[in-house]
């Protein structure tokens, strides 16, 4: 029985040494890789190749969207002054046959109907007109948007070109990134280089 526990503590001193070894046998094979990133006890900035560009400055700050805003407001204001000024004729209009029909100056029922009917077609059209003008704003503003998203996107492209990033990301509001450092953002020299390509078109 006393060989039996001697044998046993035996291999177990063994392994403890063993484990010893090991343990401070890679502690020293992994010092030196740790120093890799040092330069005479300075830490080596690494620079990753990801970049972002923030939309909202961009579309801020980039010329052919804020121009291309503003035509889209123009003519939202346009299409709402049009059917407003419409709208009112329909009203005056409206109101004129209300006043005639309660003053009995129809000389007969089916010419009443028949004003009633007009009254009623024209209220169709404005609705139908209505809905033109929307139907025409909102492909206006899916041309810009495609034309806009097709601007930045092929000039991305080239920029990266110059630049070798392996990913350039979009971010809005700090939507998708909560934070990086300043060295990432390229939306400054990205929006300059855009402005500067369309003043020159």
């Amino acid at each position: 029985m006393k060989n039996v526990q001697l044998i046993f503590n035996a291999v177990l001193a063994v392994a403890v040494i063993l484990l010893f070894v090991l343990v401070l046998g890679s502690r020293q094979e992994t010092q030196p890789q740790a120093d890799a990133f040092r330069a005479n006890d300075t830490i080596v900035d690494i620079h990753l190749p990801l970049a972002f560009v923030n939309i909202d400055s961009l579309l801020l700050n980039y010329q052919f969207a804020r121009e291309s805003s503003e035509k889209l407001m123009r003519m939202e204001e346009d299409a709402r002054a049009s059917v407003n000024t419409r709208i009112r004729q329909l009203e005056t209009a409206a109101n004129d046959f209300q006043r005639r029909l309660d003053a009995g100056a129809f000389l007969s029922r089916e010419r009443a109907e028949r004003e009633h009917e007009n009254l009623m077609r024209q209220q169709q059209n404005l609705q139908q007109y209505e809905a033109r003008r929307a139907q025409e704003l909102f492909a206006e503003q899916q041309r810009i948007n495609e034309q806009l998203r097709d601007t930045i996107t092929s000039f991305l492209a080239e920029f990266n070109e110059r630049r070798n990033f392996e990913i350039i990301f979009s971010n809005t509001g700090n939507d998708n990134i909560l934070h990086a450092k300043k060295k990432y953002d390229v939306t400054r020299e990205v929006i300059d280089e855009l402005n500067a390509r369309f003043a020159g078109r």
